[in-house]
């Protein structure tokens, strides 16, 4: 009888050991399955913010071609061929800035965005050439602080 008392508590032990061993297998995978997608997300948000950026940068870069052409000295470009490229580039800079509004979780930083886009699109029509350099320095601080802030959320 004791050898089967002994038999029963020596397989509740076994019992006992693999499911507390499954327990923490399983929470570890969770962790790390949790982990992963953490990083997936950052990795994705990082890649958004920063094709973001670009995206604007390039496109502020051809408005103010684009402002030249119209309005000082053009550049020995047709205006027309650099007002298409900036559609293009526009269009670059919204595709973005959706990316960048799905992945975040702060509506300031999305708002932001699409405001720093607005913003930009305003370079195009300056008046006079003071007005312009305002602008210029005015989107590209603006452009570093959404860098800035969107660092925040990686």
């Amino acid at each position: 009888m004791e050898s089967i008392i002994a038999s029963a508590i020596a397989v509740l032990g076994t019992l006992l050991g693999s499911g507390i061993t499954l327990a923490f297998q399983q929470r570890t995978i969770d962790r790390s399955h949790h982990l992963a997608r953490r990083e997936t997300l950052r990795q994705e948000r990082l890649d958004a913010y920063s094709a973001y950026a670009g995206a604007l940068v390039n496109y502020r870069r051809c408005l103010i071609h684009l402002w030249f052409c119209g309005q000082e000295q053009p550049p020995p470009e047709d205006p027309d061929a650099v007002r298409i490229r900036a559609y293009d580039l526009r269009s670059a800079a919204q595709e973005a800035l959706f990316r960048v509004q799905m992945l975040t979780d702060d509506a300031g930083l999305g708002r932001a965005a699409a405001d720093l886009l607005d913003g930009v699109t305003m370079l195009q029509k300056a008046e006079t050439r003071a007005a312009l350099d305002q602008l210029r320095v005015r989107t590209r601080d603006d452009i570093g602080r959404l860098v800035s802030s969107a660092k925040q959320h990686l």
